[in-house]
């Protein structure tokens, strides 16, 4: 049977069950659009194709699938860097197909011709220029396969209009040979029992989660884990959710704006157990002052991950789940310390938790944590919840309890501002029958606001929570702190009236004032049938603490103005 490539594409695409995509036809993509036009394939045309990559990564997380996206070549190609690079720093399996010149034309500045294999090559897991038809249906095949296993990642495929035109045998790519490529998902047996022998005399381990855990679908076995062995529990930004924040062994997130219980747990345990995390800077603060006093268990999938950052005194490469479940094993056969001589440790952590920050209300004035705490309410925190990226994101990691995994959707390695709402649209898809709301800022919601018509166009009922401070808030408070409130490029002199905005795309506007309005805005916005956009104008200067200064140590945590600081001495404030 000889087909062309764009039949080719939609055949390999039913093959691996692709139920959407997301994108943005232009000239050299035209006849693929035209061959998946009244297919069972879903196409949701997005308004830029940077939210066409966001919105399949939000797809991805949400359906627990392969994100797919595809936009043409030139600025349509380049528009997709920002949402590909996202997904690649924080794992998300991704196929990309852009659009390209005829190959006839690669290499002569043709209309709307760029490298774009060239251009994303530093933050895909792999890319393919596919130059003979004859090689298409196998590089797709690949190209779905290395995006979602070993450590998952975007995959670029760059389409030349002649290949997708031509035609050939087409011949379903049954078996994948990449000798190349053997992800180790099964973890060898000496350090895995070398773990055990370093829980078994601890008496101050601390469990660290990191998005691993949710990507490899461990949240259960870590929970056993962490019971078993009595261990508090911790996690990145992206880790949250792997562990339940009602359990009692839960402490809080780590990092710059971690609690106060995870930071001071980092600097006094003498066996970190990291699962999936990569050991970002923001979780670390100052290297040489991390987790000082502890032995380190690392697994991880990705080998590259482990001692890159930090020294691993047992690395085990493997698959987090497969990990968990042979050391959940290897533990319930082990007669090593038993759990009651931990007590001491969570008493200690226990009192650092009574001693958490809080924030203080004010009569007149919304404070941005009263609305998080009252959608966690209201939502009974079964929502899924996008953010876009600033103080709006810690915020919601800080006051919106993530019991079940894959509830958080965020950008968390790359903080890409206008990521929230587009992803938001993809959850959605993915779960038409769940509440999506994306917690944004007013300056990151701006950056990809167009995708409200998209919401509006497929009937996508995502709900918009806007922390409107007028400023770009998490520059803003850098500069207060460090800058002598030197406020320049923050302050925002001309926004937007975001109800009149949101009703322009026929979605809904809402808009409290005050404190006494966040419930009932909340309440109608959550209620609606449509897109709604629901503007919230907080306290302008309001800040995210905790706060670890940048290269500082985990210890030195800072308070709100007019508070005093945690631990090692003040930093510079106004």
């Amino acid at each position: 049977m000889r087909l062309k490539g764009t039949q080719i594409l939609k055949e390999v695409l039913r093959e691996e069950e692709v139920e959407v995509v997301f994108g943005l036809p232009g000239g050299t993509v035209i006849d693929i659009y035209d061959e998946l036009l009244g297919s069972e394939i879903r196409n949701i045309v997005v308004r830029h194709e940077q939210a066409a990559v966001h919105a399949a990564d939000g797809y991805a997380r949400a359906a627990g699938k392969v994100g797919v996206s595809l936009v043409t070549s030139g600025p349509g190609a380049t528009n997709t860097v920002s949402g590909i690079a996202s997904a690649y720093m924080d794992s998300v399996p991704l196929v990309v197909l852009c659009g390209q010149v005829p190959t006839y034309l690669i290499g002569n500045d043709a209309f709307q011709e760029v490298d774009i294999s060239g251009i994303t090559r530093p933050c895909t897991k792999h890319n393919y220029l596919v130059r003979r038809v004859e090689d298409l249906a196998r590089i797709l095949k690949e190209a779905f396969h290395i995006a979602r296993s070993g450590r998952p990642g975007p995959v670029l495929v760059d389409l030349p209009k002649d290949v997708m035109c031509a035609r050939t045998r087409y011949r379903p790519v049954e078996r994948l040979e990449l000798k190349s490529y053997r992800p180790v998902y099964d973890p060898k047996c000496k350090p895995l029992a070398r773990a055990v022998e370093l829980i078994g005399r601890s008496r101050r381990p601390l469990v660290l989660a990191g998005g691993g855990v949710l990507l490899s679908g461990a949240s259960a076995e870590l929970r056993a884990f962490a019971r078993k062995i009595r261990a508090p529990v911790t996690s990145t930004l992206m880790g949250l959710g792997a562990f339940p924040a009602s359990d009692p062994l839960w402490i809080g997130m780590l990092g710059m704006h971690g609690t106060r219980a995870a930071n001071m747990s980092t600097a006094s345990c003498d066996l970190l157990i990291a699962v999936g995390a990569r050991f970002d800077d923001r979780v670390t603060g100052k290297v040489d002052a991390f987790a000082r006093q502890a032995e380190i268990i690392h697994i991880d999938i990705d080998p590259t991950s482990i001692r890159k950052n930090v020294p691993a005194t047992v690395p085990i490469v493997g698959d987090c789940r497969v990990a968990l479940q042979k050391l959940n094993r290897l533990l319930a056969r082990d007669n090593g310390s038993p759990p009651e001589s931990r007590q001491a440790w969570l008493q200690e952590i226990d009192a650092w938790k009574r001693g958490q920050v809080r924030y203080r209300r004010r009569e007149n004035v919304i404070k941005p944590q009263q609305v998080i705490e009252e959608l966690f309410r209201l939502t009974a925190g079964e929502a899924i919840i996008t953010t876009e990226v600033g103080q709006n994101q810690m915020w919601t990691a800080q006051y919106y309890p993530f019991d079940e995994p894959n509830r958080l959707i965020t950008s968390g390695g790359l903080g890409c501002m206008g990521f929230g709402l587009p992803a938001a649209i993809g959850a959605q898809v993915a779960s038409p029958d769940r509440l999506v709301v994306d917690v944004a800022g007013d300056g990151s919601i701006q950056m990809n606001i167009q995708e409200l018509a998209t919401a509006v166009q497929y009937g996508l009922p995502v709900k918009v929570v806007i922390l409107n401070n007028r400023y770009l808030g998490m520059v803003r408070q850098w500069q207060e702190l460090f800058y002598d409130r030197r406020y320049a490029g923050t302050p925002v002199d001309v926004a937007p009236d975001f109800v009149k905005l949101a009703e322009a795309y026929g979605a809904q506007g809402l808009r409290a004032l005050t404190p006494d309005e966040v419930v009932p805005v909340l309440e109608k916005g959550l209620c609606s049938r449509k897109p709604a956009l629901m503007d919230f104008r907080v306290a302008r200067e309001e800040g995210v603490y905790p706060m670890v200064p940048a290269g500082a140590p985990l210890t030195r945590m800072l308070t709100a103005p007019g508070e005093e600081d945690l631990l090692e001495g003040p930093a510079r404030r106004a």
